[in-house]
């Protein structure tokens, strides 16, 4: 595996990639470790984990500088990132004893009837490398400490995270196999999910890699988490803050160079504060910072690779070949590396890329509405359902189209955002099933029913 900084476009390190006796022999050492570690008193478990919230605060410049380097993540934000990892860690050194209780059912005379919480064995996570760290702690904070084991399949861009995480858990003083990580290419993950040792999988990614690993591990019944693409709507009501708004929005959209599935992607707007937000939004967005990920001062960084930007510029090209209008941005700065404007698109045609398409970069569409209906109506144009935002002065008003909105998600007066306390994950084509929280924790448990007479 080759690495280039995105930065610069230059080649900064090789790894070796695992082969398929590497992959034999790494199921065979996490069903041996699974089958100490599911034994482990929940307490160690707990312990450990908060063991690896520690090791992250340790070491998390380090860290963040791996993030920065492979795939061009502003510095600040990468020291962010990794905060919010060891949060998770936290989160479920202190919670997870409560969340994985018993519960205890009404029952005959006589009878105790309970359902147990035991983990299913290796899971196997494929992962993006839009945020390395922290989708990948996302699932390992809770299915570790409900007793499963872990097998990493991430982004090929980003080995050097996927190393450092496996990294974190060993010093954390995890038993050796608990968490693995296989340097591998897309084509071995099959073999993977089709394997009888790998008892589960979850994936974050694009709509089709979610589609074949839900077709492999659906003709093995295995369970499956699925957190894919977003076009989320950023709905901007006649009543909001407008200020706020386009405060926050240019920063939703544009937070680690807009590759983000909960980005702000789509600007639905009232038509009576229209033009005085569409005219804040790029004030916002033309103020921001781009360059150098290293330097502390930037805002927005590279995209992560240069295929990426080039497929980012395609989209919004058709679209304005289309008929939209180009008000800022629009294309790729002229210089090292694979630098895309923070990029703004209105009088979008329907069926143009940037309607219908996922934008994975700094690139925002603002829509005129003509009212409130009219808003959620094309919130909900989307063949995605991850999250969304909606603003307005009236908390009532918020709450009500929030319940309308098809999505996993809604904020009302503030930007979308993953958190350890809720729960996270999409509808329609942007998955299915939860991270985070307690119902993140129970996706990869057997609730077995034990009555006793």
């Amino acid at each position: 595996m080759n690495v280039v900084n995105p930065a610069t476009g230059a080649q900064i390190e090789t790894y070796n990639e695992h082969d398929a006796d590497d992959v034999e022999a790494a199921l065979g050492r996490s069903v041996r470790a699974f089958e100490d570690w599911r034994t482990r008193p929940l307490r160690d478990r707990e312990r450990l984990l908060a063991n690896a919230a520690d090791v992250l605060r340790e070491n998390k410049r380090r860290y963040a500088e791996t993030m920065t380097r492979e795939m061009g993540k502003p510095i600040s934000q990468a020291v962010g990132e990794v905060e919010k990892c060891a949060w998770v860690c936290d989160h479920y050194a202190e919670h997870a004893g409560a969340y994985l209780e018993a519960d205890h059912h009404p029952s005959p005379p006589g009878s105790t009837v309970k359902t147990e919480h035991e983990p299913l064995g290796p899971v196997l996570a494929v992962m993006p490398w839009n945020f390395p760290f922290w989708q990948v702690f996302r699932f390992a904070a809770p299915y570790l400490t409900a007793g499963n084991v872990g097998i990493l399949k991430h982004a090929s861009n980003v080995p050097g995270c996927a190393l450092a995480i496996e990294e974190v858990f060993r010093e954390a003083g995890y038993p050796e196999d608990v968490f693995q990580t296989l340097l591998i290419p897309s084509d071995l993950v099959d073999d993977l999910l089709t394997d009888d040792r790998v008892r589960a999988a979850t994936l974050t990614g694009s709509g089709p890699a979610g589609r074949a690993v839900a077709a492999s591990a659906g003709e093995q019944l295995k369970k499956t988490v699925l957190e894919l693409g977003g076009s989320d709507p950023f709905v901007v009501l006649d009543d909001a803050d407008v200020a706020a708004a386009a405060e926050t929005g240019a920063w939703a959209r544009n937070l680690n160079g807009g590759q983000s599935c909960i980005a702000a992607k789509r600007f639905v707007v009232h038509t009576d504060v229209y033009d005085e937000f569409l005219d804040a939004l790029v004030d916002e967005i033309d103020a921001l910072v781009v360059g150098d990920p290293t330097d502390e001062a930037t805002d927005v960084g590279p995209q992560a690779r240069e295929d990426l930007m080039e497929s980012l510029h395609e989209q919004v090209t058709a679209s304005v070949d289309a008929g939209a209008t180009l008000v800022t941005g629009g294309e790729p700065l002229d210089r090292a590396g694979a630098f895309y404007p923070p990029t703004v698109l209105t009088d979008v045609p329907e069926g143009c890329p940037v309607d219908t398409e996922e934008t994975f970069g700094p690139v925002a569409t603002v829509y005129e509405v003509d009212d409130e209906e009219a808003a959620i109506e094309t919130a909900n144009d989307t063949e995605f359902g991850l999250g969304a935002s909606v603003w307005t002065e009236d908390r009532d008003r918020g709450e009500r189209v929030a319940s309308r909105i098809d999505a996993g998600c809604v904020y009302v007066n503030q930007l979308v955002k993953s958190d350890p306390r809720v729960p996270f994950g999409g509808v329609k084509d942007s998955g299915y099933g939860r991270e985070l929280s307690e119902a993140g924790i129970k996706e990869f448990v057997n609730r077995k029913t034990v009555w006793v007479e």
